[in-house]
């Protein structure tokens, strides 16, 4: 809880902080503090289908007279929130399948290869085998990078040289990982702009060749937003889950944005569950998402 209120101070300054001056004084909820509440909203990166929703429930109060001191603007947007992501999804999809794969996409420079490692730390905390695939072949940099973080946790790697297919590299990544019995497969993909057809239709094909190696497969599909796209990381996660049918999203860099509310809009506009978040750049700063933690860490004391 220390970790994800620090992650989410800046979104909180923003956005508590931000009404607590908006309503400082004031007796009523009129015309003018609605409207500068709506960009408190939208400069917190909420989004607007997210932001009108919150006050068209706040005009509806206003009406029926249930809600009329804008001292209690405060709980009520923190039990809206929470309403909204109640659709978070705690660990990981069921499934008894040996090895348990998790494909993960994302643009670049989210932080894809380093929240791999991270996740890759947690697993193997559990005593649980992990193998990676450097499934990003375009970057030599990039394959280098999976090796030292399999080397940091104690995992193997498969790889090929860099240009390789990389549909070719995740086969035999797989087949590698069922001869060895391992428990667990998280293959890298190369960043992408996800407005790229050709690129996301190598994904499609990723996943195609994972369901062949292993039935089923991907059992997680785990996309990697940066948290200071704000926006941008919205129709990100709208692009990739039509491509690729997203499971679950990591935030990244949570820590250095004002921009958190964005988990929101994902959630409640996308149906895809934040299952976890990125608080800094240690190995032991990734924490599982929670609704109920992520709205006390804003509106707590």
């Amino acid at each position: 809880m220390s970790r994800f209120k620090d992650a989410l101070a800046k979104t909180r300054l923003r956005i508590k902080d931000g009404v607590g001056r908006l309503i400082h004084g004031k007796k009523t909820i009129d015309a003018d503090l609605m409207e500068k509440l709506e960009g408190i909203l939208l400069e917190s990166d909420l989004g607007v289908s997210t932001t009108q929703q919150l006050l068209a429930g706040l005009r509806d109060r206003l009406s029926r007279r249930e809600l009329t001191d804008p001292t209690r603007i405060h709980s009520f947007l923190k039990e809206e929130l929470r309403v909204f992501l109640e659709r978070e999804s705690v660990g990981w999809k069921a499934s008894s399948a040996i090895p348990y794969v998790v494909m993960v996409v994302g643009v670049n420079g989210v932080g894809k290869t380093t929240t791999i490692g991270k996740l890759a730390h947690r697993i193997r905390k559990e005593g649980r085998s992990v193998l990676l695939v450097a499934g990003d072949t375009f970057r030599a940099a990039a394959i280098e990078q999976i090796e030292v973080w399999g080397q940091r946790v104690g995992c193997p790697v498969v790889k090929h040289q860099p240009g390789s297919d990389p549909s070719a590299v995740i086969y035999d990544g797989l087949t590698a990982a069922k001869a060895r019995e391992m428990d667990w497969v998280i293959v890298d993909t190369a960043g992408r702009m996800h407005t790229k057809f050709n690129l996301m239709e190598e994904l499609r094909k990723m996943r195609r060749v994972m369901a062949k190696a292993v039935p089923d497969s991907p059992h997680e599909t785990l996309l990697i937003l940066d948290a200071t796209a704000g926006q941008n990381a919205l129709s990100q996660a709208k692009m990739f889950h039509e491509a690729v049918g997203v499971t679950g999203v990591i935030l990244t860099k949570l820590d250095g944005t004002a921009k958190g509310g964005v988990v929101v809009p994902i959630v409640r506009e996308l149906g895809i569950p934040v299952k976890w978040i990125g608080t800094g750049e240690g190995m032991e700063e990734l924490e599982p998402f929670s609704a109920a933690d992520f709205v006390e860490s804003i509106f707590g004391d």
